[in-house]
């Protein structure tokens, strides 16, 4: 049990003592106690906001129950002393003994340190990418992959089955142009001089190798045939070649999905139909006419009946159509079944989006809570665009596309770990600046490479020490002092890090983290510049060597740890 669990516990260890001496009534709801390093260092090592949550629904003064429970932590050997503050805080200043023993258990835990079970037995089902199947991967999809694949290897480290999802929009209008301009490269690679690629049709080189693939299979076959004869062929020949590309593109980002679900085959199977028909069910689709939208005319619009979804009795701003005069599913209809399948197999769902689709948000909730009659959470993450720079300027052009930046691109120029990394240093809703320069960048200002010079520091040490011949067995951690155990109460936060991100859906506080915890551990490095005594490697001092080592090996493996929930490598060395 890490340390801040381990005084949870003691604090409900106290609570229960003082409902079993009548001071507390019984039942009380505990979810908001918390235990935390306070704000300001010098009030002490943790602290606890159980008097100030507890007193009123218990019916009694804050700092008269503070000083209750304060007396029953004072007495755990770890407590060193516990002090009130304010209305009813309570601060707590640990033994030494404690910080060695949490160093200890990074040592003894290794790759699990900081794993939690609070999502045990929960499923959660998060949706990232979904990019149209209709060309590579570029830049503006690369933010919401990295959020999307972090936050799912956040949650499964602290304990929630996850299910990574790509939803294929193969049903709409795009990918009959997709289709349409696979036609054209097919006709090319049979010879024909198709010139300029028709306005409105993909014009990217990347469909020329499917041309070529269709002109082999099929030969002229389809060279002259009415669209109607070639184009769902094309379609799905198209669509096909491009989901090999995008899962190709994402894997040079590390990304894997579990599924990847296709509209199509959705609506193929009826799964709209069946959603209309639960809603209908319980009065939740009628058949109605849309108000007249703002700025137009009478003259300019028709009333139609479609059938309606009841969103505003979710909190959405109007009822939303599921279908459109023609018949055929609306965008939302189609995603309102998505959603209904996604749901049958998860207890809780994540999309992420990009901001753009910010407009979207509520009819799906509504939708959501609709369908599972609210008993499956729903988040939305919006992701912000990325901008891209070189030297401060913006770049437009990618050699290889054309008119976009491709991710394939951007991960061969700067490699696979720092594009994950620069995505997740700021909150996924806040607008970014990727500077080819800046993020590959030997500098502290650099929170990539801040970060992994500290494990190369680490590593570096340790091959140091065993070419001057220094071998750790027992280590006396007894030699670590206050300057060495600040650190340590840094490292012993990396636990309840997991855990507030993870409930959070928010993967950026890990390396927000990670740099608070690197730049802690390079300035404790560099006090040996001017101390040769605060130095990690005493050539003539063994033993205080090895307890350096031990302390520097523990923040080793916290960004070991960190990093590989952010899908990045940590580094042996730095050139």
């Amino acid at each position: 049990m890490t340390l801040y669990a381990r005084f949870a516990a003691h604090i409900d260890a106290v609570l229960d003592s003082l409902v079993a001496a009548g001071d507390l009534p019984e039942g009380l709801e505990r979810r908001n106690v918390t235990v935390e390093p306070p704000r300001d260092p010098s009030h002490g090592d943790l602290s606890t906001n159980a008097a100030m949550v507890l007193a009123k629904p218990a019916g009694t003064n804050p700092r008269a129950l503070a000083e209750k429970i304060a007396a029953g932590l004072g007495a755990i050997d770890e407590v060193v002393s516990a002090e009130i503050a304010g209305p009813g805080f309570i601060n707590l200043r640990l033994a030494e003994s404690a910080w060695r023993g949490e160093l200890q258990a990074i040592a003894d835990a290794a790759g699990d340190y900081g794993r939690s079970d609070q999502g045990r037995g929960i499923t959660v089902n998060i949706e990232y990418v979904s990019a149209n199947p209709t060309g590579p991967m570029h830049m503006g999809h690369c933010r919401g992959a990295v959020v999307g694949d972090a936050l799912a290897s956040l949650l499964e480290y602290a304990g929630n089955t996850v299910i990574r999802e790509y939803y294929v929009n193969d049903a709409g209008g795009q990918v009959d142009v997709l289709g349409r301009s696979a036609h054209v490269r097919y006709r090319e690679a049979l010879g024909e001089a198709v010139g300029e690629i028709p306005e409105g049709l993909y014009p990217g080189d990347y469909l020329v190798p499917v041309g070529q693939a269709l002109a082999q299979e099929f030969g002229d076959t389809y060279v002259a045939a009415p669209e109607g004869e070639w184009l769902a062929l094309f379609r799905t020949r198209a669509v096909a070649a491009m989901i090999v590309m995008i899962k190709d593109d994402l894997a040079l980002l590390g990304i894997h999905h579990d599924l990847f679900s296709s509209e199509a085959e959705l609506q193929a199977a009826g799964k709209p139909e069946a959603a209309e028909a639960e809603l209908r069910s319980r009065d939740l689709v009628y058949d109605g006419v849309l108000e007249r939208p703002k700025g137009q005319t009478v003259e300019d619009w028709e009333p139609v009946e479609l059938p309606l979804f009841r969103s505003t009795q979710f909190g959405d701003d109007q009822d939303r159509p599921i279908r459109k005069s023609d018949g055929h599913w609306t965008y939302f209809g189609a995603d309102l079944a998505y959603h209904y399948q996604k749901a049958q197999n998860a207890d809780e769902l994540i999309d992420i989006w990009g901001a753009d689709h910010a407009g979207t948000v509520k009819r799906i909730q509504a939708a959501v809570a609709a369908l599972t009659h609210g008993k499956t959470r729903f988040d939305v993450k919006l992701v912000q665009m990325v901008r891209l720079l070189r030297d401060g300027e913006p770049v437009k052009m990618s050699k290889r596309s054309g008119n976009f930046v491709t991710l394939a691109d951007v991960v061969e120029e700067v490699g696979k770990d720092v594009v994950r990394f620069t995505m997740l240093t700021r909150k996924a809703d806040a607008q970014m600046d990727f500077d080819f320069a800046k993020v590959v960048e030997a500098s502290k200002d650099n929170p990539v490479f801040y970060v992994q010079y500290a494990h190369a520091r680490i590593r570096s040490v340790n091959r140091k020490a065993a070419e001057a011949g220094i071998v750790c067995g027992a280590v006396d951690l007894s030699l670590l002092d206050a300057e060495d155990l600040a650190v340590v109460k840094l490292a012993a936060q990396f636990p309840r890090i997991v855990e507030a991100a993870a409930l959070s859906r928010e993967p950026h506080r890990v390396a927000f983290y990670l740099g608070d915890l690197a730049a802690a551990f390079h300035a404790l490095w560099n006090l040996g510049n001017d101390r040769p005594e605060r130095r990690f490697l005493l050539a003539n001092d063994a033993p205080t060597t090895c307890a350096r080592l031990f302390l520097a090996n523990a923040i080793g493996q916290i960004i070991v740890n960190g990093l590989a929930i952010m899908g990045v490598a940590a580094v042996e060395e730095m050139q």
